[in-house]
């Protein structure tokens, strides 16, 4: 068996389930490596990342680099002496970094790579329609989610998931993912399977706001799918009367209500629709801009279209 001395880079709560395998697996953690303190919320009060605050709990060192190509954090992360590192969700590393540790450093994402390489592949599978997604680790190497697949495993997507229920089952599976190949190295038996480059590959980039926009003139399953795949977060969106609302739980109703995609119907009370190019979704949950969510009886309650 190797001795393994491992790191473990991360930052969202999605790593966090990761961090905690290896701790109850009593594996040495040597050091974390999570993004700097920062600004959040209203009272822009300073908050450490859930990776750190996981990390502190077990007593793991931290370093937050604000430059990963600092010599000063090259020389700290060299004197822990870490011969495996372990990557969930963080910034894309440098080689001098990624190419460090005798064992190499391995990466968990949370998609059936090569599919949905990228920053937001949970988002794009679910935008897209897809019925199945999963989660893969891979060693690292230059271009971003190419490096050879080490393991991967299945996920459903179900037809009432949203982007916040399928990340907390991929962070789940993940966290069993990122143990069993930790194992695999430990025991010298990990397998390392180049990418299949000659499929035509779906991409799952960077999400903006811009991105997030309703088309009222897309089919009504695709709306519903673009809705789903952004909520809770950021949150799909359009504009009536004039003030942005974010759109986070649809229905497609069967039936037409006007020729012009956007047309609304609403008794003000407890329904609104919205006409798309085929049909007709109901808005269920919204939020209006600078206000709290609400379902749509709680929304007429105190306003009106």
């Amino acid at each position: 068996m190797n001795d393994l001395r491992i790191i473990f880079m991360g930052t969202p709560e999605f790593a966090v389930p990761s961090l905690e395998i290896l701790a109850e697996h009593k594996y040495n953690v040597v050091a974390v490596v999570t993004a700097p303190d920062k600004p959040q919320g209203r009272g822009q009060k300073i908050t450490a990342s859930p990776v750190k605050e996981c990390a502190l709990r077990h007593n793991i060192p931290v370093l937050q680099p604000a430059n990963l190509k600092s010599p000063a954090f090259i020389d700290e992360l060299k004197s822990y002496n870490a011969n495996l590192q372990v990557v969930v969700a963080f910034r894309m590393l440098p080689e001098v970094v990624w190419a460090m540790p005798q064992y190499g450093t391995f990466n968990l994402h949370a998609s059936l790579l090569p599919h949905y390489r990228g920053a937001a592949p949970i988002n794009w599978a679910i935008i897209n329609g897809e019925k199945e997604t999963g989660v893969t680790t891979f060693f690292l190497k230059h271009e971003i989610d190419t490096g050879s697949i080490i393991f991967q495993e299945k996920e459903p997507i179900y037809d009432s998931d949203d982007a916040g229920t399928l990340y907390e089952r991929l962070k789940i599976k993940g966290a069993a993912l990122v143990l069993k190949t930790v194992q695999a190295i430990q025991q010298g038996n990990c397998p390392s399977l180049p990418q299949d480059e000659s499929v035509t590959i779906k991409r799952a980039p960077k999400i903006f706001k811009e991105t997030c926009r309703i088309n009222w003139n897309q089919p009504a399953l695709q709306i519903q799918n673009f809705v789903r795949g952004l909520s809770p977060y950021p949150g799909a969106w359009t504009v009536l009367n004039d003030r942005i609302y974010k759109i986070l739980k649809t229905e497609v109703l069967q039936r037409q209500l006007a020729v012009d995609a956007g047309t609304i119907e609403t008794d003000n009370k407890t329904y609104l629709y919205i006409q798309t190019s085929n049909g007709c979704i109901s808005i269920t949950e919204l939020q209006p801009e600078g206000k709290r969510k609400m379902n749509i009886a709680e929304f007429f309650r105190g306003n009106k279209l």
